[in-house]
């Protein structure tokens, strides 16, 4: 039980990490796109070079996230190789419940 708790702190701390890093990326595109309106010649290089490093960072933090998902993501597919009647039912159980909470809606 305290494997399965550790495993799913570790994942929303992935998650976190993740929308955190998306969202400092969207929001520095952004403000670069609007800083480049009106900007030729040199202004135009530093603002290539800037959103240059800006994917660099982001390949990095994606390469980071992904070392830091793959134990995660190991004893997913080691559960559910070792238990596989109940990753079906839990899978059935969960499309049941999406499909009566859909239902409703309608």
């Amino acid at each position: 039980m305290a494997r399965k708790t550790t495993l799913q702190a570790d994942a929303e701390q992935i998650k976190d990490q993740v929308f955190s890093e998306l969202q400092a990326l969207i929001e520095e595109s952004e403000k670069l796109l609007r800083d480049s309106a009106a900007l030729v010649g040199e202004d135009a290089e530093t603002l290539r070079a800037q959103v240059g490093l800006k994917l660099k960072q982001a390949r990095e933090t994606v390469g980071s996230v992904r070392s830091k998902a793959q134990p995660v993501i190991d004893a997913t597919q080691n559960y559910m190789g070792g238990h596989p009647w109940q990753t079906v039912a839990i899978s059935a159980g969960f499309g049941l419940l999406v499909g009566l909470l859909l239902g409703r809606r309608s």
